[in-house]
This record gives structure tokens, C-alpha cells and sequence, in this order.
């Protein structure tokens, strides 16, 4: 197999080829192979990707280019953070170190429900379609409302701006169970 091949290979299977570390040495060829590095998580930059898609022109992202977004917390109190416009909600609870017991275990891979956030009737109807991945998750998650989404999935943008988010009064995470059936 040829060193391009591989690339390519490693690639598909979220490997990459990094040149500026040290090398590994292929036993079967004895060629000098650059170390494989992991990719990035994607995941995170899902909604920008989305954002800069569908704009020909990037500007960046200033002060005044954030927006306000208050979370209410499992004990009722508000919390008012500012945030850039194309970040997720996971995003913004993870930067701005909010402590939010279980919230986004799977690092908004959509594997849990634990991001589950609540939203006013008229926001929810301005966050668009909900995939049907994003539904099975919500199956699982507690507290579950008619305008329910998961934070990993809502990509913030302008319109969005003062925003309220409640958090439901408990998390489904399966970490916290006591292992008992």
C-alpha cells in the first residue's frame, strides 16, 4: 500500500498524518511514516462550518458581534452569558465553564441527552427542523417538553439575541446511576 493510500485510509478512519512530530517507523517496510495525530472533533465547529457556508463574506467575530444568552439552572436562578453568534449552546456552556451538573457528557457527539435544554414556544419555533437523531436522543432524555431540543444541536445566531434557556429540573446521564439493575 502506498504512503498516499494510507493517508487517505487513516483519514476515512479520523487519523491524520502529522509532520511536524516524530515519526513512527513501519515494521513491514522499514520506512519512516510521520506520527499519526487525531483529528479534531468536528462536531464543535458544525455550526461555524454551517455559518461560513452560507455567507460569502466572513467578517470577525467582535464584541459587538455577540449575543446575550440567559440559561435558568436546575435551581431556578439566571445566568446571563455573552456568546459568539455560529457557537453551539454546548459550546457556550463548555467556554463559559458553567457549572451545569452532567450537561454535555458526549461532548455533542449526539450519543446522550444530557445537553437537554427547554425553550419558550415562539424561540422554538425559530430554531428550525430537529433531525430525527436529535429526536431519538430526546426519547431519552427527563423532563421532556414540546419545545425541548438538545444545546448541542442549537447554532446561535443574531436573531437569537436575549435568548432564555431553561435547563429541565433533572439530567438522564448514566454515569450517576449507582450501577444497580
Amino acid at each position: 500500500m502506498s504512503l498516499s493510500a494510507a493517508a487517505r485510509r487513516l483519514t476515512l478512519a479520523g487519523w491524520s498524518l502529522s509532520r511536524r512530530s516524530s515519526s513512527i517507523v513501519s515494521k513491514t517496510t522499514s520506512r519512516t511514516l510521520p506520527s499519526l495525530t487525531r483529528l479534531p472533533d468536528l462536531s464543535r465547529d458544525r455550526c461555524q462550518r454551517r455559518e461560513i457556508t452560507s455567507s460569502s463574506v466572513v467578517q470577525p467575530l467582535r464584541s459587538e458581534n455577540k449575543v446575550t444568552v440567559n440559561f435558568i439552572n436546575r435551581d431556578g436562578e439566571k445566568i446571563t452569558v455573552k456568546a459568539s453568534p455560529g457557537e453551539s449552546l454546548l459550546d457556550v456552556v463548555v467556554d463559559q465553564d458553567l457549572d451545569f451538573d452532567g450537561f454535555g457528557a458526549c461532548e455533542g457527539t449526539l450519543a446522550c441527552s444530557t445537553c437537554h435544554v427547554i425553550f419558550e414556544e415562539e424561540v422554538y419555533k425559530q430554531l428550525g427542523r430537529i433531525s430525527d437523531e436529535e429526536m431519538d436522543m430526546l426519547d431519552l432524555a427527563y423532563g421532556l417538553t414540546d419545545t425541548s431540543r438538545l444545546g448541542c444541536q442549537i447554532c446561535l445566531t443574531k436573531s437569537l439575541d436575549g435568548v432564555t434557556v431553561r435547563l429541565p429540573e433533572s439530567v438522564a446521564d448514566i454515569r450517576q446511576s449507582d450501577g444497580s439493575a
